[in-house]
Parts: structure tokens; sequence; C-alpha cells
């Protein structure tokens, strides 16, 4: 079956986070994204990061009304080619990162950001 729907794609997926300050410095200081908007707007802060290169971004931002609190944001995956450097890279920045383990479509491990926002890390192969 086809559908009639034009084509979509995925630009930004929201992160609660209590405190953009320090969710900024994770992000851009500690994985190394780079910052694709900052603006404020009345009382807030639009603040997107992404990867180099990625056509997704990442809305760094308090739970809008009705949403869930900072940390509920869990699985999204960041694919590495070098699953073993990003590893020492985070654990040197003192990011409790899980031991690599061996599955069926690479090498992956899990880590948090500040707020506990669960990523995947994956090397496939």
């Amino acid at each position: 079956m086809t559908s009639s729907i034009p084509a979509l794609r995925i630009q930004t997926v929201t992160i609660p986070v209590a405190d953009q300050e320090r969710s900024l410095a994770f992000y851009r200081d500690v994985l190394g994204f780079e910052v694709r908007a900052d603006a404020s707007f009345g009382d807030s802060r639009w603040l997107a990061v992404a990867p180099a290169g990625s056509g997704v971004d990442f809305t760094l931002h308090p739970p809008f009304p009705g949403q869930a609190a900072p940390g509920w944001q869990q699985g999204i995956v960041l694919h590495t080619d070098d699953i073993a450097g990003v590893v020492a890279a985070l654990r040197a920045a003192s990011v409790e990162v899980a031991d690599p383990e061996q599955v069926g479509w690479g090498v992956q491990t899990q880590f948090s950001d500040p707020d506990g926002n669960g990523f995947v890390l994956l090397q496939q192969g």
C-alpha cells in the first residue's frame, strides 16, 4: 500500500532538561555537539544541539505543560565508529558508562545525561 501522505522527516527530538546551561555544557563540551540554535523568546529559551553533520537536532528544553519530567527520554541511539574512544572520553569526563557489550548488530553501551535521559551508544559491525 502506498501512502498518500507527503514525505516526512525527523527534524527535532525534544529532550526535557531541568537546567539548560548544565545541559548545554554536557552536550556541547562533553559530547562535542554543535549548537544549532540558542534564542530567547519571552521567558523561554530555544536551545538546540546536534552531532556535526546530523540532520536531526536535540532541543534541550524544560518540560512543556503536560510533559513528563526531565529524565523520561530513553533509548536514543547515537552511532560511532570508535566506541572504545567515545567510552574513554566519556569516562574521562566523569560520565558513568556501562561496559560495552557485543550484540548481534555490533557493540553497544549506555549512558545518561545529567538529567537521567538515557542514550545507547552503538558501533555497528
